[in-house]
């Protein structure tokens, strides 16, 4: 077999580029974004096993029918708009603080960083304020087809593993199942949120010292923006199996 011939001077191992044409943080990110997005894929995929296997569910017309100061309303999915509207809106705050990172603009850079944790903080409050009424709250649950009130008259938790209804101790692995997924899954994302809100956090004061404009780029300001954008995206997976299925 010929030998390769080896042009002097090369160093193989010298390092400096890419594969992906992309920072090693920008890869790192998408990695973990990739990870991530698993991790939530099966935690669906299991709730979606259950949902479809079980006569006893919740209605999400009637248990999401909600808004604050007005009670049951009678509008279905109003709140959870409002919610998903905050969210994706801080999503476009988001991609005009990476736009102003390009430019170099460290004011607008801190004016788009603001807003978006704003938005952040609002969709956690509006959380919040949406689980505090499904435990305390009264709801309708599918049962075999039929809807019956579950609230007024249970003695322990409706999403505890047992309750009395009228007066008589029941089994309700459909309600268990459904409270017990959406808490999980829903402050899985609320916790990717509340990350997020910390992490544009440390990215705004560290744009306010001026820490960017010493590097010469913005770069972790987009990386910060993948991850937020991830958990936009998420929360319309979350929002399509638990709000509208």
């Amino acid at each position: 077999m010929a030998n390769t011939a080896i042009p002097a001077g090369t160093k193989w191992w010298s390092g400096g580029k890419s594969p992906f044409n992309a920072s090693y943080g920008k890869v790192m990110m998408w990695y973990f974004l990739m990870s991530d997005a698993f991790t939530f894929g099966a935690f669906l995929i299991s709730y979606g096993t259950i949902r479809f296997s079980v006569n006893h569910w919740a209605d999400p017309n009637h248990v999401f029918n909600a808004f604050p100061f007005m009670g049951h309303a009678n509008l279905p999915l109003a709140f959870v708009s409002l919610m998903t509207f905050i969210l994706i809106f801080s999503s476009v705050t988001m991609v005009l603080a990476v736009h102003e990172g390009h430019h170099m603009n460290r004011k607008g850079v801190e004016k788009y960083m603001i807003m978006t944790i704003i938005g952040g903080i609002a969709f956690l409050g509006c959380q919040a304020w949406e689980w505090t009424h499904l435990i305390t709250g009264t709801h309708d649950v599918l049962v075999n087809g039929q809807l019956e009130q579950w609230g007024t008259t249970v003695t322990k938790n409706p999403w505890g593993p047992e309750v009395m209804f009228n007066g008589k101790e029941v089994a309700t692995p459909g309600p268990i199942a459904f409270g017990g997924y959406f808490f999980g899954i829903t402050g899985f994302h609320g916790f990717h949120v509340f990350s997020g809100v910390v992490i544009n956090i440390v990215m705004l004061i560290k744009t306010r010292l001026g820490h960017f404009d010493q590097r010469g780029h913005y770069e972790m300001i987009e990386k910060a923006g993948l991850y937020w954008h991830f958990v936009d995206l998420v929360w319309v997976f979350v929002f399509l199996c638990f709000y509208l299925i």
